[in-house]
């Protein structure tokens, strides 16, 4: 599949890196996921680069520059994420056709970001006190983040999702009917309905407070974060919008839920992000409903991609879904 999508992809993203100037002495082929992602190596100075050829269908091009806007904002602030660069005519995407799947997409550019994904760090490391520094650095960044956003304007124009009441809960999520699932039964897509009407009042009850409510990564699971060293990096904004931090957090930790380190691991995420950021222990009492509901979400995803391999996670995520939907008592 790598070759036959480097061959697909490869022109348009050298039509694309032809229009922001950029003449690469490598191109290199990286991932094919929701996006299509190549490294190149700028042959003026040498500098790294990541090109994305964004998926046609997911977002559209005033929310794509919103993106940027905000990920270039979250840089000015000292936050380590990928840079955003221009085209030579001063815009942030370069429009490319792909001749072999007659696909036109937008193609973004930006400073390659340096290190190991957290999930291999986390895989491979056997000291627990070592993973769990990590998963402080995570908390640190993500309230440097919140910090940035809570206190800043987006300009006129500025388009993104919400991942608030509807987008998360309402009948039509953002990222789909999770309770459609097939891996479901009726009788569990009965519970889960009821279930998700339960969420949606809750979080409707909690409302959008400053404190916890503004733009948030929303997708900042242990591959979208990068450890160098000392130093943690945030990539893939693809999925931002506006949520509740609580949302970040549990995107952080859902994937270490039955990891036997877990409670471990979220102690010192909620700590590196108190280094930083107050959060209020009533509000962390809702960070259980927000695995939830990102365990909701995550099924949601699958849903709306049956053309995916069923993935082995999806019992373990059904599981926990209907054991802990069934019994859920809101808080607020």
């Amino acid at each position: 599949m790598t070759a036959e999508a480097e061959q697909a992809y490869a022109p348009a993203a050298r039509q694309a890196l032809t229009a922001f100037g950029v003449e690469p002495t490598e191109l290199r082929f990286v991932h094919l996921s929701e996006n299509v992602t190549f490294r190149a190596t700028d042959a003026r100075d040498g500098s790294p680069l990541v090109l994305r050829l964004h998926r046609p269908w997911y977002h559209d091009i005033a929310a794509l520059r919103s993106e940027h806007l905000w990920t270039r904002a979250l840089v000015q602030a000292g936050i380590a994420a990928p840079e955003p660069l221009l085209t030579q005519a001063g815009d942030n995407f370069a429009q490319v056709d792909i001749a072999a799947t007659g696909e036109r997409r937008w193609a973004g550019l930006a400073r390659w970001v340096e290190g190991e994904l957290l999930a291999d760090v986390v895989a491979r490391e056997t000291d627990s006190a070592a993973n769990a520094h990590h998963f402080a650095h995570i908390g640190a960044i993500m309230a440097a983040m919140h910090d940035q956003a809570t206190s800043w304007t987006p300009p006129a124009g500025f388009q993104r999702h919400a991942l608030d009441a509807n987008g998360l809960m309402g009948p039509e999520p953002f990222w789909g009917p999770f309770w459609n699932h097939p891996i479901f039964s009726p009788t569990e897509r009965d519970m889960l309905v009821g279930a998700r009407d339960r969420l949606h009042a809750a979080l409707t009850r909690y409302g959008k407070p400053a404190r916890t409510f503004s733009l948030i990564h929303a997708d900042l699971h242990p591959r979208n974060v990068l450890i160098d060293g000392a130093h943690a990096a945030v990539i893939d904004f693809d999925d931002s919008g506006f949520g509740w931090h609580q949302y970040d957090l549990a995107v952080a930790l859902i994937a270490y839920q039955d990891h036997p380190d877990f409670v471990m691991f979220r102690d010192a995420c909620i700590a590196g992000y108190r280094s930083v950021r107050t959060i209020s222990d009533a509000d962390l009492t809702l960070l259980p409903m927000f695995l939830l509901i990102r365990d909701m979400a995550q099924m949601g995803w699958f849903h709306q991609r049956p053309e995916l391999p069923r993935a082995a996670v999806l019992p373990l995520i059904k599981a926990r879904i209907c054991s802990e939907a069934a019994d859920f008592v809101p808080l607020v």
